[in-house]
């Protein structure tokens, strides 16, 4: 059954999105997502456009997106900008839109579709990701210790890459620094925090976890908060849905920059819609959130998620 769909539709366009450009992010609500539509209806105000933001309720509702991306057609909307829940699913509809005519920008991480004509991609430098995690897990073992890798999903491209980026970072940067377990993820939280109890029963020595994933994140930071004997293990966390560091175990998450993407991509298509080319692809870094830069300006700037018409001093606005 396909669950409910979240809609929040600002900026003066109107309920049946008729003229305007759609987007369609992973899910609503959560700190990786909500600033693509900061982004996203920023950009659209100074360019004289219009954004229908629609969204599935939870990452795992890929019938609900396939759905919304199934009645993406020209004449209702000028143009697409979406965030893929999964890596196979959303190749057919996506097809579909791009033989009716519709330009679309696919943003955080790639189809196996290639780009040109009405497609290109603004996507998450995964490579960077891996790079940041591997840097951040030397800086906390010094050359020794064990690592846990969580939430590896296989269906979305941009977390298997970051995986084998991480892997290839850590094996040259640090030889004697062990990953101990790799461990498929899922959507489900429930889930998530079991295998993480799993893993800290198995290997008692383990020092820190990486979570691939915003779900395989809260998995890990509540497993070890529930066990006082475990609270000396670390956790860097990817995609979080929000950014926890009042727990102890928390040591850093790497943040897409999505409020990025979603201004990126409006930008692509209002130049698309004059007739201009696409570039094939963006990638923009991700960045390093730790409890010391949580408040800086640059994450409040990135993960700001309270867009308003005519407001555009962040740097002013409350943490996120």
């Amino acid at each position: 059954m396909i669950a409910a769909l979240m809609v929040s539709c600002l900026a003066g366009c109107r309920g049946d999105g008729s003229g305007s450009i759609a987007v369609i992010p992973r899910t609503s609500g959560t700190v990786p997502w909500e600033p693509e539509n900061v982004g996203a209806q920023s950009a659209a105000a100074e360019l004289g456009e219009r954004v229908y933001w629609n969204a599935s309720t939870r990452e795992d509702d890929i019938d609900g997106q396939i759905s919304l991306v199934s009645r993406m057609r020209p004449g209702m909307y000028k143009g697409l900008v979406l965030a893929p829940d999964h890596a196979l699913a959303l190749i057919t509809p996506v097809r579909r839109a791009l033989a009716s005519g519709l330009p679309i920008v696919i943003v955080g991480s790639p189809l196996a579709i290639p780009a040109g004509g009405n497609l290109t991609y603004v996507l998450n430098d995964e490579e960077e990701g891996g790079r940041l995690a591997a840097a951040r897990v030397a800086a906390l073992l010094h050359g020794k210790g064990t690592v846990a890798l969580l939430g590896v999903d296989p269906d979305i491209a941009g977390i298997l890459a970051r995986a084998e980026s991480f892997e290839r970072h850590l094996a040259a940067e640090q030889p004697k620094v062990t990953i101990v377990v790799r461990r498929l993820g899922t959507f489900n939280y429930a889930h998530e925090q079991e295998a993480v109890e799993t893993v800290l029963r198995e290997h008692p020595d383990l020092n820190v976890i990486v979570a691939l994933s915003s779900t395989a994140t809260r998995g890990a930071i509540s497993a070890i908060d529930s066990s006082p004997h475990r609270q000396a293990v670390r956790v860097i966390g990817f995609d979080p849905e929000s950014l926890p560091f009042g727990s102890a175990c928390l040591d850093a998450m790497i943040v897409q920059d999505s409020r990025g993407m979603g201004d990126r991509a409006i930008r692509l298509l209002h130049a698309r819609f004059k007739g201009e080319p696409f570039p094939p692809s963006i990638l923009l870094r991700p960045l390093l959130v730790t409890r010391e830069t949580v408040g800086s300006v640059a994450v409040r700037e990135m993960l700001y998620t309270r867009w308003r018409p005519g407001y555009t001093d962040l740097r002013r606005s409350a943490t996120p």
